[in-house]
């Protein structure tokens, strides 16, 4: 853990702990940014951030790509305010690129029951795109409801409600520089 980590600890007493450190996240990323550039060096993917919560991720991993690449941003809702996906997926802002035949990477946050993400590669399908692959942060594969194909983890947590780095709490948090768990 930083001090920068623990500074946000004093801060925040209601944060029970830190699940995924600042350190353990930033040597994440760029692994997977390799990863990334690997796998997409005949390629230019358009990295499509999910937000509000992929910003901070899609930030860092851009920062580690070493091919070329674009950028564009969709908002989708599915928590309406709680700390449980509702399952109902809603479209607040659609893509401005055009993704026929391109490579598509969706950049999320959390991948958890599985239904947003699912529903998104469906809509995305629609548009003939040359492929669509995840990237997220966090997977919370136990609270899985629907089966995805995820091919960029960052890390698999527990079911817990996590917050920072992105994850937020009724819109606040998303700026913790690591994943905690909020007391009960």
């Amino acid at each position: 853990m930083t001090f920068d980590d623990q500074e946000y600890l004093n801060r925040y007493p209601f944060i029970d702990k830190v699940l995924i450190s600042s350190e353990e996240i930033q040597l994440r990323v760029r692994q997977l940014g390799n990863e990334i550039s690997n796998d997409y060096k005949d390629s230019v993917p358009i990295l499509v951030c999910i937000l509000k919560g992929a910003y901070p991720f899609l930030a860092d991993l851009t920062r580690c790509l070493s091919v070329d690449h674009e950028v564009d941003f969709m908002a989708v809702s599915s928590y309406d305010g709680g700390t449980q996906s509702t399952g109902v997926v809603k479209i607040e802002k659609d893509l401005k690129s055009n993704i026929t035949n391109r490579d598509v990477i969706l950049v999320e946050d959390i991948i958890d029951t599985g239904l947003t993400i699912d529903n998104l590669i469906d809509l995305l399908k629609t548009r003939n795109p040359r492929s669509i692959r995840v990237a997220a942060v966090v997977d919370k594969k136990i609270a899985r409801k629907k089966d995805v194909p995820l091919h960029y983890i960052g890390f698999e947590i527990p079911n817990e409600f996590v917050i920072g780095y992105g994850l937020d709490y009724d819109e606040k948090y998303r700026n913790l520089p690591f994943i905690g768990i909020m007391k009960a």
